[in-house]
């Protein structure tokens, strides 16, 4: 009887259905094909991952260059706005400081303390060779003989238009000299376009007009029309005011013409020649 009942239980056991799977793992194929799911994964994060650095890296570039030429666009629009009308002895001649032609300008215009000596400057700024092309620099002398004398370190100024047009290696670039009375500072570093215009009254003539350069007038123009670009950057033209431009006769400092030639003269509220530098040119703050 109990060996039956063992044989039937035996047969039943055997009817009965096992659920699938039950007691396995994972198949080779299946771990393949997770392990290829996972990496296509890892590698869409990093691409996406890497692809956003780079748009990230691209508009910093992009804005870096947009900033630049925002700033010296600034920088020149409120120097040329407070262009003073001065001139100087030089060679027995006086020479208007104002002078400028298509590619190149000076004016005489204040600096602030955030150069070594705030006072009157001889402002310039012309285009030099650069190793991508042309830059645009900022070149400075002190209203003072002493400084426009020239040193061992930096040159003598010299009139724009007669000779002191290029001022490549003369002197390091983006440094005070002479307790910051010179300095060379690079505006943009790479330029592709920078043309001026001149509008006001030439000797001679009775109405105003544009002209591709002013120089040997007695008087400011009116307005000095800009257009800088830089390779990968292009503005609108800058169309600048230049104060009382028709107004006044140049005159140097205290109304007379600044000679070389003679002593010293004192330059309002300017620190002695010798002061210590105190802080290097800031076109973002300083004007």
């Amino acid at each position: 009887m109990s060996v039956a009942m063992t044989m039937a239980a035996v047969q039943r056991s055997a009817r009965i259905p096992r659920r699938r799977g039950a007691g396995k793992g994972f198949t080779l194929v299946e771990l393949l094909i997770a392990l290829v799911l996972i990496t296509i994964i890892t590698v869409l994060m990093f691409s996406g991952l890497r692809l956003g650095s780079r748009a990230w890296e691209g508009v910093e570039t992009v804005s870096d260059q947009i900033n630049d030429v925002r700033v010296a666009r600034n920088f020149i629009d409120q120097t040329l706005r407070q262009t003073r009308a001065a001139s100087v002895v030089f060679d027995g001649t006086e020479w208007p400081i104002f002078a400028g032609d298509s590619e190149g300008l000076e004016f005489a215009a204040p600096l602030s303390e955030h150069v070594g000596i705030p006072g009157l400057y001889i402002l310039r700024l012309v285009l030099e060779p650069a190793a991508e092309g042309e830059r645009l620099v900022l070149v400075r002398w002190l209203l003072h003989p002493e400084v426009l004398a020239g040193g061992d370190d930096y040159p003598a100024w010299e009139p724009l238009l007669e000779g002191g047009q290029s001022l490549a290696d003369a002197g390091p670039l983006d440094q005070d000299i002479a307790a910051g009375a010179y300095g060379r500072t690079v505006l943009l570093p790479q330029v592709s376009t920078f043309e001026l215009a001149y509008f006001g009254v030439p000797k001679g003539e009775s109405e105003p007009e544009w002209l591709q350069a002013w120089a040997d007038e007695a008087r400011l123009p009116r307005q000095v029309r800009m257009t800088l670009s830089t390779p990968s950057q292009s503005w609108p033209d800058a169309l600048i005011v230049l104060p009382d431009g028709d107004l006044g006769p140049f005159g140097g400092l205290g109304g007379l013409p600044l000679s070389l030639d003679e002593p010293a003269l004192p330059q309002p509220d300017a620190a002695p020649f010798d002061a210590p530098m105190d802080r290097g040119l800031d076109l973002r703050d300083g004007r």
